[in-house]
């Protein structure tokens, strides 16, 4: 199977049929989303926690109470058509599934989130590797000392992804990467770590390290895990996300967030 070529409705059958990898690199051309369904009663909370941080949390689109499909995901079912989901009782994750059949309530409201791995092959259209496919791993994420804006009974870090790009080209990756603010947009921090509390790059905080090749800089993009990062803190009776790295492919083309 070519994974760049693969269009999204084939993707997410093959995900549906079990096949459990990372998506960064598949349905060249089409959104990624990040996924965090939680209860109603906390749903107006979690609005207003993303509308305070559109950075690590930009809506693409919201399934209400009980929907299981809709327009980013025509004949698609959100509950099977992610690789691998987490689920979170009080804040712990006590689940990994791939397939959430079992856990879901018809209370339930899903959003979908904009994901980095969007823009990533306008990064390559650029001349600008992306090390975690080059390498084939999943993308680093790290949890930030950066506290995003609270809402109700919503708080919690930024957490990032991070990429290596060479310092020649990374006033390129930000002028690329700013065109696609729906998808977090240019990068909320370059170079040194320590400056967002990250003590060690290759002790990430979920996906995998990635190598940093000589005359590479560390380039951190705000990343839509954030939200279940506020999970864990705030502690909602229930939620379930994406595992990370382990997206929904949309129908929506890359094109469709792209701004002037």
């Amino acid at each position: 199977m070519d994974r760049s070529s693969t269009t999204p409705a084939a993707a997410r059958e093959a995900f549906r049929g079990g096949l459990v990898e990372p998506t960064s690199g598949w349905s060249r051309g089409y959104a990624q989303a990040n996924v965090l369904a939680i209860p109603r009663e906390h749903a107006f909370d979690f609005l207003l926690f993303a509308q305070r941080n559109p950075k690590p949390c930009p809506i693409l689109g919201i399934l209400e109470p009980g929907e299981t499909s809709g327009p980013l995901l025509a004949g698609g079912d959100i509950r099977t058509d992610v690789p691998k989901y987490t689920v979170y009782r009080d804040g712990e994750k006590v689940d990994e599934p791939t397939d959430i059949t079992g856990h879901w309530r018809d209370d339930l409201v899903t959003f979908l989130i904009g994901c980095s791995f969007t823009f990533e092959a306008a990064l390559q259209d650029g001349g600008i590797g992306i090390a975690h496919i080059e390498q084939g791993v999943n993308v680093p994420m790290y949890r930030t000392n950066r506290q995003c804006a609270p809402a109700g009974t919503m708080s919690g870090p930024m957490v990032v992804s991070m990429r290596p790009v060479p310092a020649s080209q990374v006033a390129d990756a930000v002028r690329i990467t700013s065109r696609y603010p729906a998808v977090h947009g240019a990068p909320v921090h370059v170079g040194n770590p320590h400056e967002l509390g990250i003590s060690d790059l290759a002790r990430p905080d979920f996906g995998d390290a990635v190598t940093i090749p000589d005359g590479h800089i560390p380039v951190f993009w705000a990343c839509g895990v954030t939200p279940q990062a506020a999970v864990m803190q705030s502690r909602p009776p229930l939620a379930i996300g994406h595992a990370p790295g382990h997206m929904l492919i949309t129908d929506a083309r890359d094109s469709d967030y792209l701004v002037p």
